[in-house]
């Protein structure tokens, strides 16, 4: 019998094993829920390419909100898989890697899409379809956010760890409110104020703004697991009441309203404690920064 090498690390040995072997079995709801998500990105990018052409119509609705909407039913698909996943306690690296890459689908590349087919047609009709500098700035916009929302969700897959913060904060904006701030505005446009042509010129800016702040270090809250989950105050019963009751009443404004307030409040409340710190956190930041170890028991 062979003896074992010394500094043979056996338990990294079968980790890297266990790791190499191939995948041989799935869950099936979860991973079919997921792929929905995927599949209405590319879905809307189809319509929106088909809307100047055939001015098609589907589900009574005309083509351009309809690629919106779809991007919407993504968000939802994309927040039911990892519920069932963890509600069946089927949970996987399988699961999570097919989850970022239909992201990157319904949430990086279909946004994109739609804003730079938009904004081109709004170019054209205004008699800048020859203005090579306006169209390379919209080319660059799009280019930057798509990569900005392939380096988010990498990013997260790298530094996401099994603890309980990561339900209830995140690191930079993600994926989905930045694709909710892109195509809301579009929507709020094409079906509320088709006058409103500003929007249209305004959203390559807003792209590239939501862009950066996916990559940034700006923590934003999980709505569902901060604001939802366990015992909180009566008035986030009111005040989820009413937020309900205006996307009942007014859809398109006030999902407008929330992912842009979402997406941009944190940036403001970012430079306030940045030029006006609360002495709170000062005190922890010293204490932090201190040669002496800081006791977190009491």
């Amino acid at each position: 019998m062979s003896k074992i090498k010394p500094g043979f690390d056996k338990e990294r040995f079968f980790r890297h094993v266990r790791r190499r072997r191939p995948l041989r079995s799935i869950t099936l709801l979860p991973s079919m829920v997921t792929l929905v998500n995927g599949m209405c990105g590319f879905a809307a990018m189809v319509f929106i390419s088909q809307s100047q052409s055939e001015q098609m119509t589907f589900l009574r609705l005309p083509v351009v909100p309809l690629a919106c909407y779809l991007i919407f039913v993504g968000m939802v698909a994309d927040m039911m898989d990892g519920h069932l996943a963890r509600i069946s306690q089927s949970t996987s690296s399988f699961g999570g890697q097919l989850d970022s890459l239909c992201d990157a689908i319904s949430f990086g590349a279909a946004p994109a899409f739609l804003m730079i087919t938009m904004v081109q047609r709004q170019l054209a009709d205004a008699g800048f379809a020859h203005d090579h500098q306006i169209q390379r700035f919209v080319w660059i916009t799009a280019l930057a956010y798509i990569c900005c929302a392939i380096i988010r969700l990498a990013r997260f897959n790298v530094e996401n760890e099994d603890s309980g913060t990561k339900h209830h904060s995140f690191v930079g904006l993600p994926s989905p409110a930045a694709a909710g701030v892109v195509v809301s505005l579009l929507l709020l446009q094409q079906t509320k104020v088709p006058s409103w042509t500003w929007i249209l010129y305004l959203l390559p800016f807003v792209t590239l703004s939501v862009g950066l702040l996916m990559v940034s270090r700006i923590r934003y809250a999980h709505v569902l697991n901060a604001y939802l989950r366990g015992r909180k105050p009566f008035y986030y019963l009111l005040t989820g009441l009413a937020i309900l009751l205006a996307i009942v009443l007014f859809l398109q404004e006030s999902l407008a309203i929330c992912f842009c307030f979402f997406a941009f409040s944190n940036v403001i409340r970012a430079a306030v404690r940045k030029i006006w710190p609360h002495p709170a956190v000062v005190k922890q930041d010293e204490a932090v920064d201190s040669s002496e170890p800081v006791s977190l028991t009491h």
